[in-house]
């Protein structure tokens, strides 16, 4: 009985706890349903971040000033003066950026040239190894006047004339940024007397350019070249020019012309002829490659006169990087025309670089159109230069203090 009794007791006393274990399961179930949707719960709309109406405001007007209508009206409703200021920065803006990618197309040109004379075996030129120093002084332009050996007399008279001599050459250098220079190579015997000569002359002026070049009227086109490579090699000019010994030149006026064509690129500038391609041998100026030119009586492409003429820059960049493979014909115009003529060059014919001894370029004077260059086209030059020039500098030559009062 007991037993029995013991037994229901223990029975009932485990279904309790079981039903209560059920429940308090249940319990915690709810209580962590409940808890777990307090966590997760998003943000109320008014805890997000909004603009303050100051904010909102200023984005609107923002917005609306930026439509087409609003823009129209403005640029309507600006200053003509204003416009065209902008107008004109920006154009100046635009020829700068076209200047740099001339130069950076240039310098391409240069490493992809030393790339292909390393594999070649090719000699690269000095200008080429030598790196530009930061801060290199730009000049307005490099003055090479081309002389023999012979030409001592020359030489002197245009010292007395239209070029500069010691401090006041230093001074034009210094203040003008013009660089005039006599350009001579060597003699065929190397350190011989010719040499000896031209060097004690220099020791005296210190004006001259040499070059690595033998001298030889056969050779005028090949000392053109070395010129030019030389000159860009030492001086970083806007322009290089080759006159020949027996011209007049009114400096002060050649810069000023130059300078009017500063902005462009690839100028070749000179009095353009174009004369007959002469096959027969033994006349002056014949040219042994004729038949490049076509059928006889054929006449040259357009090209500058060799006794005065002037390049830019990035012309003379592009024959100092492609020196080495530059054809050479008889004639040192002829050669340089040849070398631009399938090139995007800008031709300048001004005929004031080669206007004729007195009366012409004295009664040009007179009327104020003052010429570059003078000289007579019967003898390619000034006839008897040595003892006419001073003549042709006091009846065409511009006022001596012009290239002080020139502002370039």
């Amino acid at each position: 009985m007991s037993t029995k009794i013991k037994g229901e007791l223990i029975f009932s006393r485990s279904l309790v706890s079981k039903k209560w274990t059920f429940l308090l399961c249940f319990g915690s179930f709810c209580v962590g349903i409940l808890f777990t949707d307090r966590m997760w719960i998003m943000p109320e709309s008014k805890d997000i971040a909004r603009p303050s109406v100051t904010e909102a405001e200023r984005l609107k007007l923002i917005s609306e000033s930026c439509g087409p209508k609003t823009l129209y009206q403005k640029e309507v409703n600006r200053d003509p003066q204003a416009l065209f200021g902008e107008v004109s920065k920006t154009h100046d803006a635009i020829q700068t950026l076209d200047k740099t990618i001339s130069r950076l197309e240039m310098e391409l040109a240069a490493a992809r040239s030393a790339q292909e004379s390393l594999v070649n075996g090719a000699p690269i030129s000095n200008d080429m190894e030598k790196k530009q120093l930061p801060g290199k002084r730009r000049y307005l332009m490099v003055v090479g006047i081309n002389t023999a050996f012979s030409s001592r007399k020359r030489r002197d008279s245009i010292r007395t004339t239209w070029m500069p001599s010691g401090e006041k050459r230093k001074r034009l250098e210094e203040e003008k940024g013009i660089i005039i220079r006599f350009v001579i190579g060597h003699s065929a015997t190397a350190g011989g007397i010719l040499d000896r000569s031209i060097e004690a002359e220099d020791k005296k002026h210190g004006d001259f350019l040499r070059l690595d070049h033998v001298e030889g009227y056969l050779e005028l086109s090949g000392k053109t070249k070395t010129y030019f490579s030389t000159a860009f090699s030492m001086w970083d000019a806007d322009f290089y020019v080759k006159v020949d010994d027996d011209v007049h030149v009114n400096i002060a006026t050649l810069g000023e012309t130059l300078v009017r064509h500063k902005k462009k690129r690839r100028v070749y500038i000179g009095c353009m002829k174009s004369g007959p391609v002469l096959s027969q041998k033994g006349v002056r100026y014949h040219e042994p490659e004729y038949w490049k030119f076509g059928e006889n009586g054929n006449k040259y492409f357009r090209h500058a006169t060799g006794q005065l003429y002037a390049i830019s820059r990035d012309l003379a960049s592009y024959i100092s990087i492609n020196q080495h493979v530059l054809h050479k014909y008889a004639n040192e115009d002829v050669t340089l025309g040849a070398w631009f003529i399938g090139l995007d060059v800008t031709h300048i014919d001004d005929r004031r670089l080669c206007c004729g001894t007195p009366p012409d370029c004295e009664w040009k004077a007179q009327a104020g159109n003052i010429c570059v260059a003078s000289f007579d086209w019967t003898c390619s030059g000034i006839c008897r230069s040595a003892d006419r020039i001073k003549e042709v500098h006091r009846r065409c030559g511009e006022p001596e203090n012009a290239i002080w009062k020139a502002k370039f």
